[in-house]
């Protein structure tokens, strides 16, 4: 059973939390992950810079983070923080429409909770193989 939240903090965008359902539950059975609850958050810079400095000592902003909040293997239990404000400038810079590029970033959260990583070159590359897979790129 997968039980998905959205919550958006972010004054001016409003993605559409059917589709961001959808989306978070398409990764997670592509990972095949059972049971999880998840909560994804829209916020803007400062939230993201204070959560950034806060939990990592990075006082800058970033366009995604992720935080598990639970150790039980059995079930992925997690947060998505997602950085409007970051994913409507990438979204220029890339030459992506905002969608994409907000789907790209939720997918990227949820794939470090189930346990990816991008630290290296090699590891980037396979996390973002598989988040074009389920961008549908592949």
């Amino acid at each position: 059973m997968h039980v998905v939240q959205v919550f958006n903090t972010h004054s001016r965008y409003r993605p559409r939390r059917s589709s961001t359902v959808a989306l978070v539950r398409k990764v997670l059975r592509g990972e095949k992950i059972s049971r999880a609850a998840l909560s994804v958050i829209f916020v803007r810079d400062k939230v993201m810079r204070t959560l950034n400095g806060t939990f990592l000592g990075h006082w800058y902003v970033t366009d995604v983070l992720s935080f598990p909040l639970s150790e039980d293997r059995r079930s992925l239990d997690g947060e998505v923080y997602v950085n409007l404000d970051q994913a409507e400038r990438q979204a220029r810079t890339y030459r992506v429409t905002r969608l994409k590029e907000r789907s790209r970033l939720i997918i990227h959260g949820i794939l470090h909770l189930t346990g990816y990583d991008d630290s290296t070159p090699v590891k980037r590359n396979r996390m973002r193989k598989r988040e074009d897979y389920y961008l549908g790129e592949h």
